[in-house]
């Protein structure tokens, strides 16, 4: 997504989100990190922006209205309400292992997923 000049903006902490802005990263892009809690130190070492809320998992919502599009990895809970809310909004969601919802489109691998986002790279 850094090469595609996108900046990743995700729930902050580790996992998924911690690889996300890893890679990010590695590539020269920005990060940043919309937190459940109220410390911005719990955000993991790649994020560039850590935006402590409060707001516990109310912060998902946050997390989409700051999206151009979604790319949803993993099928938890947290996953399921930011797919939800983002339709609702008229975004795309790309889906990368995740919920199988009318209005996700599918992706088989990453690279798959942020072509899905961006368009092909040239």
């Amino acid at each position: 997504m850094a090469e595609r000049d996108a900046v990743v903006v995700c729930g902050g902490l580790a996992g998924v989100m911690e690889a996300a802005c890893r890679g990010a990263k590695q590539s020269g892009g920005i990060t940043v990190g919309i937190l459940p809690g109220l410390s911005r130190d719990a955000a993991n070492p790649y994020v560039d922006v850590a935006v402590a809320t409060g707001l516990g998992e109310a912060r998902n919502a946050l997390v989409v209205r700051a999206a151009d599009v979604l790319i949803a990895v993993g099928g938890g809970h947290g996953t399921l309400s930011e797919i939800a809310l983002a339709l609702k909004a008229g975004k795309r969601v790309i889906g990368l292992g995740t919920w199988q919802i009318d209005g996700v489109e599918a992706a088989a691998e990453p690279e798959a997923a942020v072509a899905a986002a961006f368009g092909p790279l040239t």
